[in-house]
C-alpha cells in the first residue's frame, strides 16, 4: 500500500504571521493508523483492530462526532492540540523527572586546576545567561526559519520565552506549568545556586544594575564558603523533587505548612534558573559517566541532592570539569535548549575577559541561604525519595558511543537523508537484537504553526521492516541490488512521513485529540482507544531523537518505558554521537548489545551502498578519486570529537569545538536547520584562555 498523500489545508495566519495547526481528515488518519500498525500486530489482533477502526469511522458514528468537535475547537483556539498534548506528554505523567523525562546537554570536558577555576567558569556562564535573557526580555531574538525540508518557513518562537520564566508545579494527579508574565508579576531577578546540597539566593540585579562577571564571581565565592559551614548544613530538600510527581506534590504540601518553607519554595519557583556547583563525580570522566552525572547527579552520596528538577534550566558546573545543563522538558523542545546552550558557549568563547578575580572587599549584600523547617515527617519523605533515586541511578544502563567510521557526508553522497538513514540503522539494530519490529517515536517539530510543539514520526514503517529483514535473515537469499532497492524504498517512506509530521498531518496528535475530546464530552471511551493495538502503538519501546549541534556537545535521556531504549543521536560530517539508554532491571534490554548491533548495522549499510554504487557506476573509483582531490583540504580541517583524555590543556580555559554546519535533510524536532541567524559561526576549534589579556 503506498504512503497516503495528505495535503495540509491552506489557512490564514493567527496574528503572528503563522498559520494554525491543521486538522487532518478523519479517514486519512484512520487509514494511516492501520497501515502503521499492521506489521506490528498478529493477524488476529489486526483483524480485530481493523473492525474496531471501521466501526469508529462509520458515517454518522462516534468518530465523525468527535472530529466535528475538534473542528469547532480548532476555530476557537490558537492550537487545537496544545493543551491535550502538554497534559498527555508531560503534566499528567506521574513518573519522576530525572532520567524518565528530563534530558541533559553535556558540554565539552573542562579541566579546572583549582576550585576558583570552576567558579570563574560558572560566573562567565551566568553572565551569558543574563545576556541571553536580555535578548528574550526585549523580544529581540531573531526568528528561526526552517531549512532542509520545506525551507524558508518562519517558526514559532514562543518556547524561547519560557526558558527562564516558567516552573513545573507538582500536583496530586496532574502538574501545572506556571508561566510568569511580566504584566502580572515582576521578571525574576535572582537565580538559585545549589552547592553541597544547600540552596542559596543570588540576586543578579541589585539597585537596578545587573551584576557583571566580577560581581558574580565574588558572590559565588561567598556561597562556596557558606556551603562549607557544617554548622549551617540543612537536609538536601532538592531530593524531594526527584521523586514521582504525586509523591513530590504530597511532600510539597507537607513543607508548605511552615512559613519558612513557603518563603524558600517561593524564591525557588520564581527564580530565573538554577546553577548547580557540583563536587567531583568520581575518577572516571568518560562521556558515559558525565552523561549519567547530568541526568541524575550520580547518586545521593554524590550530587543528586544538588538539584531542583522542577526548574526548566539547571546549569551544572562540576569541580571535576563535568559541565552541562539539565532541562525540565514541558516548557520547550530540544531545539530551544540547543540554541540557548550554543549561544551561551559561543558567548563564553566570544567575550574573553581579563582574569577575573573576586573582589576582596565588596559592598554587595551577601547571598542568602534558603532555610527549611524539617519535621520528622519531612525527614521520612526525604529518606523515601533518596531510596527511590538510588534505585533509579543503579537501574540506568547508559552508553555514549562515538561512531567514527563515517558521518552524514557519506550518507549525503548516497543522495539519502542522514536522519532517515540513521533511523533505519536504529531499526536494524533493534531487529537484530530482538528479531521483531516495535513502535518507534521520533520527534518532529510542528513549529511552523502557532504554538507548535511536536508530533511523532513513526519510523517503524513496513518498508523499514522489509529492509531490516533482508539485512538480517539469510534464509531470504536477497541480492545486494534488492537490498539496496529496499533501503531506498525505506528511506523514501521515512522521509515522506517526516514531511507529513512537520506539516501537521501525522496521526499521533490527531488520535490523541479524538480520545481527549471523548473524555471532555464525558463519553464512554471509544472501543478503538481500549483496543490492544492502540496500547501497543503508544508503547514506544524505541524512543529516538536527532539533536545535531553546531558546538561540540551532546544530548542524552532515558527510555520512556521499562523495557525500552532511549536513542539520541548527533550526526556530524565524519562521525555520529549516539547516546543510548535502557534499564538494567529489564531482562529484555541491553544497551551494550544494542550499540554493538547499531555499529555493525551502520557498517553493513555502508558496505551495501559502496558495493551497489560500484556495480551501478563502472567509473565510480575514478570519480571518487576526483572528488577526494577536490575536497581534500576541506576534509582535513574537519575536527574529530576528542576523547575525554584529550581535553587536558593549560587552564583555566573554555573548550568548545565548532563542527561544520551542513544542511540537514529532514526537519526533526531538534534539527540544526532551525538555527537562529545570531548563532551561526564558522568551523574551528576554539580554546580561549580566561587569562587572556592579563
Amino acid at each position: 500500500m503506498p504512503v497516503l498523500d495528505r495535503e495540509p489545508p491552506k489557512d490564514v495566519d493567527c496574528g503572528d504571521g503563522l498559520p494554525k495547526l491543521p486538522l487532518p481528515a478523519l479517514k486519512d488518519t484512520l487509514d494511516m493508523y492501520l497501515r502503521c500498525m499492521k506489521h506490528l500486530l498478529t493477524e488476529e489482533q489486526f483483524l480485530k483492530t481493523q473492525h474496531t477502526v471501521k466501526q469508529f469511522g462509520e458515517p454518522g458514528g462516534v468518530g465523525e462526532l468527535l472530529q466535528s468537535k475538534l473542528v469547532e475547537r480548532r476555530e476557537k483556539m490558537a492550537n487545537w492540540v496544545y493543551d491535550y498534548w502538554l497534559n498527555d506528554m508531560y503534566l499528567s505523567n506521574r513518573l519522576a523527572l530525572p532520567v524518565n523525562s528530563s534530558p541533559a546537554m553535556v558540554f565539552p570536558q573542562q579541566n579546572f586546576k583549582a576550585p576558583i577555576d570552576s567558579l570563574r567558569f560558572a560566573a562567565h556562564l551566568i553572565s551569558g545567561v543574563l545576556e541571553y535573557k536580555t535578548l528574550l526580555d526585549a523580544r529581540a531574538l531573531p526568528v528561526d526559519y526552517a531549512r532542509g525540508q520545506l525551507a524558508g518557513t518562519p517558526l514559532c518562537m514562543e518556547q524561547y520565552y519560557r526558558l527562564f520564566t516558567s516552573y513545573r508545579l507538582p500536583g496530586p494527579e496532574r502538574d501545572t506549568l506556571v508561566a510568569q508574565e511580566s504584566s502580572v508579576m515582576p521578571e525574576p531577578e535572582h537565580i538559585i545556586v545549589a552547592c553541597k546540597n544547600q540552596l542559596f539566593v543570588l540576586d543578579v540585579v541589585i539597585n537596578f544594575r545587573r551584576l557583571n562577571e566580577r560581581d558574580l564571581l565574588t558572590q559565588l565565592v561567598k556561597i562556596a564558603k557558606m556551603a562549607d559551614n557544617e554548622e549551617e548544613q540543612l537536609p538536601p530538600i532538592g531530593l524531594l523533587t526527584s521523586d514521582g510527581r504525586t509523591e513530590w506534590a504530597e511532600a510539597r504540601r507537607v513543607l508548605m505548612r511552615e512559613s519558612t518553607n513557603r518563603d524558600s519554595l517561593d524564591m525557588i519557583e520564581r527564580c530565573m534558573c538554577l546553577l548547580c556547583l557540583d563536587g567531583g563525580g568520581g575518577p572516571e570522566l568518560s562521556d558515559t559517566t558525565r552523561a549519567m552525572c547530568m541526568l541524575h547527579g550520580g547518586g545521593v552520596a554524590k550530587n543528586s541532592g544538588n538539584r531542583w528538577y522542577d526548574k526548566p534550566m539547571q546549569f551544572v558546573v562540576g569541580a571535576d570539569g563535568s559541565c552541562g545543563v539539565v532541562c525540565e522538558h514541558s516548557p520547550f523542545e530540544g531545539i530551544v535548549l540547543v540554541q540557548c546552550t550554543e549561544y551561551l558557549l559561543k558567548y563564553m568563547i566570544g567575550s574573553p575577559t581579563k582574569l577575573v578575580r573576586a573582589a576582596s572587599v565588596s559592598e554587595l549584600p551577601a547571598p542568602r541561604r534558603l532555610r527549611w523547617k524539617c519535621t520528622p515527617e519531612v525527614h521520612r519523605l526525604l529518606a523515601s525519595s533518596a531510596d527511590k533515586l538510588q534505585r533509579l541511578v543503579r537501574n540506568l544502563d547508559m552508553n555514549v558511543h562515538k561512531f567514527c567510521d563515517y558521518g552524514k557526508e557519506f550518507i549525503k553522497k548516497q543522495k539519502m537523508s542522514p536522519d532517515a538513514y540513521i533511523q533505519l540503522a536504529l531499526q536494524l539494530a533493534y531487529y537484530r537484537c530482538h528479531r521483531r519490529p516495535v513502535s518507534t517515536y521520533e520527534s518532529a517539530s510542528t513549529r511552523r504553526f502557532r504554538e507548535g510543539r511536536v508530533d511523532n514520526i513513526r519510523s517503524a514503517t513496513p518498508e523499514a521492516l522489509a529492509f531490516v529483514r533482508a539485512m538480517s535473515d539469510g534464509r531470504f537469499n536477497t541480492s545486494d541490488s534488492e537490498k539496496m532497492e529496499l533501503l531506498r524504498g525505506a528511506i523514501a517512506a521515512q522521509t515522506k512521513y517526516t514531511v507529513l509530521a512537520i506539516t501537521g498531518m501525522a496521526i499521533d496528535n490527531h488520535l490523541l485529540g479524538l480520545r481527549e475530546m471523548a473524555r471532555e464530552l464525558k463519553m464512554e471511551t471509544p472501543e478503538m482507544f481500549e483496543d490492544e493495538a492502540y496500547l501497543v502503538s503508544n508503547q514506544f519501546i524505541l524512543s529516538t531523537s536527532q539533536v545535531p549541534t553546531a558546538v561540540e556537545m551532546f544530548c542524552c535521556y532515558g527510555p520512556v518505558v521499562p523495557n525500552g531504549y532511549g536513542a539520541c543521536y548527533n550526526p556530524q560530517s565524519d562521525y555520529i554521537i549516539f547516546s543510548v539508554s535502557s534499564f538494567h532491571e529489564s531482562p529484555q534490554t541491553c544497551t551494550a548489545e544494542f550499540v554493538k548491533c547499531l555499529e555493525r548495522g551502520l557498517l553493513d549499510m555502508r558496505a551495501l551502498c559502496n558495493k551497489c554504487n560500484c556495480v551501478s557506476t563502472p567509473t565510480k573509483q575514478r570519480l571518487e578519486k576526483h572528488t577526494q582531490t577536490e575536497t581534500k583540504g576541506q576534509t582535513r580541517t574537519q575536527q574529530r570529537l576528542p576523547e575525554s583524555s584529550k581535553y587536558q590543556q593549560t587552564l583555566p580555559q573554555i573548550l568548545v569545538q565548532m563542527p561544520d554546519q551542513n544542511k540537514v535533510e529532514t526537519q526533526t524536532q531538534t534539527s540544526s536547520q532551525e538555527e537562529s541567524p545570531a548563532l551561526k559561526k564558522g568551523s574551528q576549534l576554539y580554546k580561549v584562555s580566561q587569562c587572556q589579556g592579563k
